[in-house]
């Protein structure tokens, strides 16, 4: 479909649509006026991760092309948390963890959009407003009747768990309806007239579209993004050392930028499109490049992602680290680092304290398959006991990719 909005336009070229409600009707609306636009994040962690990043990024664009994005913390929902796809209840939090982790995820959205009292200014909510000042009969006579059991249990994110014979509790079902109640609200308390989100999401904001029309008769509108894979298949996101965290005090912001520098080489372009503001003309010429010369697409797209993230400053010394490292043989000021006490440390305790490897079981296994180098030689001894003089440094080195700095005390 061609599409005459900007908003559309831009969402379209960089790869981020993949269901609407009704196409025509955002497309027309978002040429006529200022669009309130929505995602809601839960907070169930200190930090959100690279997998919500398409989202973020979605509600950047959504700005660049003069709308209003509208971020919602789920201070309510998070409570409970969403079941889609997941094949088990989540962890209840308490409301003073929750609370912890809305305040330290907000910094991240600064960094990316412009919050203030303009017309396409960013605003950021909290679900919890109004969530939980509801009362349970007047909100099942209210909003329950408008949702069907029978239509519930068809939405994929349900219907695979129980196809599964995986639990599900009432509480985590009634998280679709909340969800669809926040759609609601915040028609009526900010204007909102778009809610976006994963292609999980789909059944989740179609009910709150739904919602809206029978409660207050608004039209509203929905949009989702493509489930975001890796070349090989693998979900985005998803590496062996974990969740590649966005705040630094998660993860470090060498580390951060490492992740984008090892894009897969199929990958590069997908991922300037929806994680760089970069032109899409710039865009096409480094996803021509071949052979070696791909490399330099990839050190653009550490870059500019790691800049949006976490500063220029952080890009930039993270680049110098990796130069310094890879290229030069020595040991970057960003790479994460231990001090080693005069006494010495095990090689296997260091991996893991460094945070190499899980346990010193994982370690030994890694020394065993000849994966663990000190100053780039390969360590054969499980056993080896590591000595680093005072105002010193060692460089310890896993695989390829993971390098660390032992520093004496």
């Amino acid at each position: 479909m061609t599409y005459n909005s900007t908003l559309l336009r831009l969402l379209d070229e960089r790869g981020y649509i993949h269901q609407l409600t009704d196409a025509a009707g955002i497309d027309a609306l978002a040429q006529k006026q200022v669009v309130p636009g929505y995602i809601g994040f839960d907070p169930t962690a200190p930090s959100l991760h690279v997998g919500h990043l398409v989202s973020i990024m979605m509600l950047r664009q959504l700005q660049r092309a003069g709308h209003k994005p509208i971020v919602v913390m789920g201070g309510g929902t998070g409570k409970i948390g969403d079941p889609s796809f997941k094949d088990e209840a989540r962890k209840l939090l308490t409301e003073d963890l929750i609370a912890q982790n809305v305040a330290s995820i907000r910094r991240v959205f600064e960094r990316f959009l412009v919050f203030g009292d303009g017309p396409s200014d960013a605003i950021m909510v909290d679900n919890a407003e109004w969530l939980d000042q509801l009362e349970y009969i007047p909100f099942l006579r209210d909003i329950g009747q408008h949702f069907s059991i029978n239509r519930m249990l068809s939405f994929d994110s349900v219907k695979l768990r129980l196809d599964r014979e995986q639990s599900l509790s009432f509480l985590e079902f009634n998280y679709m309806i909340l969800q669809a109640y926040d759609f609601l609200e915040l028609s009526r308390r900010a204007g909102c007239l778009l809610q976006m989100g994963g292609s999980d999401q789909w059944g989740n904001i179609v009910n709150g579209v739904e919602l809206a029309r029978r409660v207050d008769g608004t039209q509203v509108f929905g949009l989702t993004t493509p489930l975001l894979t890796n070349a090989d298949g693998t979900k985005m996101g998803k590496t062996v050392g974990g969740a590649v965290w966005l705040n630094e005090e998660q993860l470090p912001n060498f580390d951060y930028w490492q992740f984008w520098r090892n894009t897969d080489d199929r990958d590069v372009g997908k991922r300037l499109k929806l994680f760089t503001d970069l032109p899409l003309d710039e865009i096409a010429r480094l996803e021509s490049l071949q052979g070696s010369e791909i490399n330099e697409a990839k050190v653009v797209l550490a870059n500019e992602a790691t800049r949006l993230c976490r500063g220029t400053d952080a890009a930039l010394a993270a680049e110098s680290t990796a130069r310094a490292t890879f290229a030069g043989g020595g040991v970057g000021e960003d790479l994460p680092t231990i001090e080693v006490p005069a006494e010495g440390m095990r090689i296997v305790a260091a991996c893991t304290e460094i945070g190499f490897t899980a346990s010193n079981g994982e370690a030994k296994r890694k020394v065993a398959e000849g994966a663990v180098r000190l100053d780039d030689e390969v360590v054969s001894d499980a056993n080896l006991l590591i000595t680093v003089p005072p105002g010193t440094s060692r460089k310890l080195s896993l695989g390829r990719k993971k390098h660390g700095v032992l520093r004496g005390m």
